[in-house]
Order: C-alpha cells, then structure tokens, then sequence
C-alpha cells in the first residue's frame, strides 16, 4: 500500500469515528497502565494462570487487565452481570456462575490476609472488600444484589505507590491487608476486591471465590440469644420462583463443618409450589416439623416462631452448636426448553481479512448468546453478545482472521441460570487473508485510532490491530518521550495492541 493511499485511509478513519468510540477512548485514555490481580487469595483469574480454573479465556495469559472499569463502586464500576470480567468482553468467560465452576480457596481463619501483585503499580486511593449475601444464589451471574455494598474490609491507599519502588514498577504489595471475614459467612461465597487508582478514573475489581470454614469467632456485633435461648442465625429470604423438580436446602453449620442433623431440604412439586413466598413457607414448616432444637419463622407476641409466606428467619439453641444457615438451591433444567443452530454455512469467504460468519439461532427461552470464533491456534478471531426472547433470530459475528479451519462456541444461559446451552460448530474460511492491509503506518493519526483501528509498524514490518474498549483508549497515548504503547515495541504494547 502506498504512503499516499496509508494517509487517505487513515483520514477517513479520522472522519467516522463516531461519538461513541471517541467517549470510549476518553475513559480509557485517562488510564496509565496501572494493572494488578489479588495473588492472595488467588482471584478468578489468577487461579486461571495457575491452572486451577480451566475454559477462562484470554483471563489466563492477563490475569493483570482483568477488571479495569471506572472508578466508585457500587454506584459507578462494571455492569451487573459483568462484574467478574470488568465489563470486558475479552474476559467474558469470568462472568459464568455455578456452584462448581470455579477453584474455591478454603477459608478457615476469619483473620485473613489479602495480598495484590502489581505489573504496573500505580498511586493509590484505597482497597474495598465486598462480600456475597447471606442465603446468594451461586448459579446466578454476580450482580450488586448479590453482594453487601458496604465493605467488610477497607484500607486507605494514602495516594501512596503501594509497592517498594516507584510509580509503574512491578512487584508484590509492600503491606498485605489485614481484614476479618464476618463471623456470619460461611459455606462458598464470592469476595470483590477492588482497587482504587488514585490518579486515574479507573479501579480494578478482582473476585475471589473462597469456602469459609472457619469458627464463627466472636463478633461484639453478632446477635445475641433471646432471653428463652433462641439465637437469630440466619435468614430464608426468598426471590426466585422455582419450577417442580427444584430443590432448595437449608445448610446447618456447626463452627466449620456442615451439620446434616440440622440441615433441612425441601422438594418442589407445582408452579404453585415453586413460587417464592410459598417454598419458604413450606422450608420453614420442615424445620419446625423436624422438633428439633432449631425454628424458622417469625417471633409472636408470646415468644412462639412460627412460619410466614415470606422471609423467615433460622434460630437455633445453643447446644446444637449452629453458627449460621447458609441456603442451596437446586434448579434442574426445564425439559421443554431448546436452543437450536441453523444455517451454519460451511465456509465463510473473508475479504482482506475480515468476514462475517453468520447463523440462525431458534429458542423457546428468554437466553442471552455469547457467541465466540477461534482460529486454529485457538485464539479468539470474533465476538457478540447477544439476547434473544423466545423468537428465531440472525445472529452475526464479524471476525478478522486469516483464511483456515475455525470454530464457532456458542454458550447461552437464561438470566435465572437455570438454562445452560453449549454448543461448538467447526467451519472454515476462505478467501484473502489481511495481514498486511492497514489502516495508517503508524504514528500517522494517532491521536483518532479506536478500537478495530489496523496500524503498519515499519520497524517490525508487522500489523496490529487496536484492541477493544476499554482498551483501546492505550491505543492512542503516544508521544516521542512517551512509548509504551508503541505497537510491537513499547514495554506495554500488548495491553493496547494485537499482532495480526
């Protein structure tokens, strides 16, 4: 391509970018690569670097990008939903949840130690620690309902660097966190780490997925036993409808063990039945049925407890040694329901490198579809999100990639999590590969690349491709004294760039 033809491209680059991607940019750009995972406990995507965690994505090779959103949780940071991979859909893989998804670092002294390791640290404002709700449901995606949006554990950053060195060096955190996980958690919860970079908009959220079982200690917070030795200790707090075949149970824990003598399940046979206000009603009936040492309901006027159609609270007497209930639901997958793939074609021609596979997705079901196209090497070429509501629709993913064998991952889950649809289709493309069409040779226009945007770097007569939001804001932080992100080159050139 001539230098001529380079500059009439990138001015028509220059000329369509929309408003869209020029905002997108402007949070990104406010970035200085400040990046970081929590190592201790290992966060999601740390234990996927560690191969405890297996099908994460592009989490695995940067664990340290990973949850980069804007700054104020819970008012402001990544979408419900979205919290594990920071809105990011490069780390769309994190935001899957199931009881057994995921590695769990057992927890059993609440006086815990958070440790974080810095590629790029960064002045710091302060750390947060959230943690996951009594009675949270594992098989829903991470929302703020799921987590108590006060912080169990602060630590004030001070604006300091937080490692032995200056700003943008890498090494581990020079003070670890001393925090204390409340004594009222136990079972498997999620804990939310987030960093808070003091002199950009952006804070880094990490979740670490932990089984607690530890003694419930001794918290001067922690309710005290009615003067008739019921102890409040823990809550049915229903808000999902469930269908016949579900189960829900209520976990006993004694210290850090689960205890079955006091652990109660319930079964559910109608629609009527599966509805909130009425499976708790029917849990808190088997507790009291039981004649155990152990109620749930509510607290009469005499003293009695007795079960409502609504939120009912667990007490327990103290020889039963119960510290806490913890709630599991079961969902089975609904048998009528279907996701079926159509009219993949067998091959896909690509024009200078870029195409657009396209397929037909029918679903009797309210689904959300990730849609992921991998190359030969197995590395993404191509994504979309999409939501479907019970219909038949086109589904599109436009993909940049060399001519070859690929494949098609298609993942769909419905928002209560009872649905779970997988399906892999192979396919290959053809037609001209695009390794050497570029937009401008860099650093012609740089301050108008967006993500998408393909640059010549003549000194390693390669091209890359500007990576998407939020990244793409590196992509056009360049200037003679500052190089980092210089495509092939800079020291951090992979965090803004992808070789083609």
């Amino acid at each position: 391509m001539s230098t001529n033809r380079a500059l009439a491209t990138s001015r028509a680059v220059m000329g369509c970018a929309s408003s869209l991607a020029l905002m997108a940019a402007l949070f990104a750009s406010q970035q200085v690569a400040a990046h970081g995972y929590m190592d201790e406990p290992p966060s999601r995507a740390f234990a996927c670097k560690q191969k405890l965690n297996a099908n994460c994505g592009q989490a695995e090779y940067e664990p340290q990008t990973v949850g980069e959103a804007p700054k104020g949780f819970p008012e402001f940071g990544p979408a419900d939903g979205q919290i594990p991979s920071g809105g990011n859909a490069t780390f769309a893989a994190l935001n899957a949840q199931s009881p057994t998804r995921w590695h769990q670092t057992e927890v059993n002294n609440r006086n815990m130690e958070f440790s974080w390791f810095f590629t790029a640290a960064h002045k710091t404002t302060k750390w947060e620690y959230f943690i996951t709700k009594t009675g949270w449901n594992p098989n829903l995606p991470l929302t703020r309902d799921t987590f108590e949006l006060t912080p169990f554990c602060s630590v004030d950053g001070g604006g300091a660097v937080p490692v032995d060195g200056s700003a943008g060096s890498t090494g581990p955190i020079a003070q670890k966190h001393a925090c204390v996980i409340p004594s009222d958690r136990s079972g498997q919860h999620v804990i939310l780490g987030a960093w808070t970079v003091d002199d950009t908009a952006a804070s880094f959220y990490d979740v670490v997925d932990v089984n607690i079982t530890a003694d419930g200690g001794t918290d001067p917070t922690d309710p005290k036993p009615e003067p008739d030795g019921w102890q409040n200790v823990g809550v049915i707090a229903p808000t999902q409808a469930l269908l016949p075949g579900d189960t829900v149970k209520a976990r006993a824990f004694t210290g850090s063990t689960e205890s079955p003598e006091y652990s109660f399940t319930v079964g559910i046979d109608s629609v009527q039945d599966g509805q909130p206000e009425n499976w708790s009603f029917k849990l808190a009936q088997a507790v009291n049925a039981a004649d155990k040492p152990v109620r749930a309901g509510v607290r009469n006027e005499d003293g009695s407890i007795e079960p409502i159609k609504g939120t009912n609270t667990f007490y327990a007497k103290a020889e039963t040694g119960v510290t806490s209930y913890q709630m599991l639901t079961t969902m089975v997958p609904d048998p009528s329901a279907y996701m079926h793939v159509h009219d993949v074609a067998s091959e896909y021609v690509l024009e200078k490198g870029r195409g657009t596979v396209g397929f037909t997705l029918m679903t009797n079901k309210n689904i959300t579809v990730e849609a992921t196209v991998y190359d030969e090497a197995n590395k993404q070429v191509g994504f979309t999100k999409q939501a479907l509501d019970a219909s038949t629709a086109t589904v599109n993913v436009d993909v940049s990639s060399a001519p070859g064998a690929h494949t098609l991952k298609l993942i769909a889950s419905s928002k209560d999590g009872r649905e779970n649809f997988q399906e892999t289709k192979t396919l290959n493309l053809t037609g001209e590969g695009g390794s050497q069409e570029y937009d401008a040779v860099f650093p012609e226009g740089v301050k108008n690349y967006k993500a998408g945007t393909l640059v010549l770097q003549e000194k390693t007569g390669k091209v890359y491709e500007c990576q998407p939001f939020p990244n793409s804001g590196y992509c056009v932080q360049f200037t003679p004294t500052a190089t980092q992100f210089e495509p092939g080159v800079g020291s951090h050139w992979n965090m803004a760039w992808t070789e083609k």
